[in-house]
């Protein structure tokens, strides 16, 4: 069963409003609110943001049908003429981060208001305008009907590593492009909102601090002032117990180091656990911490036991929350905290907590 928590989705939207100072803040809600369901997540964090930002269309359309009237980043622009279209009817914030996408805007032009941010490569070169062709672009747009040129845009590559030197260069890069032409920029995602206060400019955007997992590498959630969203937990269905030298699992890639009880667990990678999370990957059994023994099947996977006497079949055990932290896991796993939210299957049971 997934848990989620619409109470520590406001208190992180809380959080980041008070660090934000005087820039807006437009909360991350792509990818199915980062796995918490778009719902839930609008519903928690609307009197805490002044708007929402979004990866496609069909995200929009979701917020736009569930009655959000706030403002609505689409972060990666319309792919097409019909998409353009459509994001004008519903008054969505443009981001605009290829030249390609100008040229589709100046097709188009006049037919409906749109508000643009234009967004500069300032070095994660992934998307966005390089700033040699930023000036042409801005002009371009300037003179385009109906076209609101709302500000400059970059994204952090490091910015929630530990030895960041990318991030003051990309800051550098943006904030001289914004004084040279006067309009308001935004850069700052959860790391740099915690993180870097003059990277805040008009407008921030949190995404994974609001779904409570850290930030910034190397520091725990409850330091930085953040809350749990959401706890996976399964049942124990069985315990068996081996000998030394038995193994368990597909592979038999755990052996038993000494006589051990070994927990089977009700949830696998079709509920969209991490195959790949090795031995040693941390759960817990009330409370108590234990490791995964062997591969994660399927449907189930097998925990060590043999340290816990006191459990039973039928007992919760908890894959990520409160006691287990979901950076942990996603550490052990070589992942990171969003493949692990984003990834749970519609299989799982989800419950809402109340306050």
């Amino acid at each position: 069963m997934l848990t989620l928590r619409p109470a520590a989705l406001a208190a992180n939207a809380r959080r980041a409003r008070a660090l934000a100072g005087d820039a807006r803040v437009y909360a991350m809600v792509k990818a199915n609110a980062y796995g918490h369901g778009t719902a839930l997540a609008l519903s928690a964090l609307s009197p805490y943001v002044d708007g929402f930002g979004v990866a496609v269309l069909d995200e929009a359309r979701t917020l736009r049908s569930l009655g959000c009237t706030a403002p609505v980043m689409l972060l990666e622009g319309p792919f097409d003429a019909d998409e353009l279209s459509e994001a004008g009817a519903l008054g969505l914030e443009l981001v605009v981060h290829s030249l390609w996408q100008l040229e589709l805007l100046a097709a188009r032009a006049g037919t409906t208001p749109l508000v643009v941010w234009l967004k500069c490569d300032t070095g994660m070169h992934r998307i966005g305008v390089p700033p040699a062709a930023c000036a042409g672009a801005l002009s371009r747009l300037s003179r385009l009907p109906g076209v609101t040129v709302a500000g400059l845009m970059t994204h952090f590559a490091c910015a929630d590593e530990r030895d960041d030197p990318l991030s003051a260069t990309q800051l550098a890069a943006l904030k001289t492009l914004a004084a040279q032409h006067d309009l308001p920029f935004t850069a700052a995602n959860s790391a740099a909102l915690c993180r870097y206060p003059d990277s805040h400019g008009a407008l921030v955007r949190p995404g994974i601090m609001l779904y409570g997992s850290a930030p910034l590498a190397g520091q725990a959630l409850a330091d930085q002032g953040l809350m749990v969203t959401q706890r996976l937990a399964a049942r124990l269905i069985a315990i068996n117990t081996i000998p030394a030298g038995d193994s368990v699992g597909y592979g038999a890639s755990w052996t038993a180091q000494r006589p051990s009880r070994i927990g089977v667990v009700a949830i696998g990678y079709g509920d969209g656990y991490p195959r790949h999370a090795p031995a040693g990957t941390p759960v817990a059994v009330g409370g108590a911490r234990t490791g995964l023994a062997g591969r994660v099947s399927m449907d189930m996977l097998t925990i060590d036991l043999t340290d816990l006497p006191r459990a039973v079949v039928g007992d919760e055990v908890e894959l990520w929350g409160d006691t287990v932290s979901v950076d942990e896991v996603a550490a052990a796993c070589g992942t990171i905290s969003y493949e692990l939210f984003c990834q749970v299957t519609a299989r799982v049971e989800r419950r809402v907590a109340r306050p």
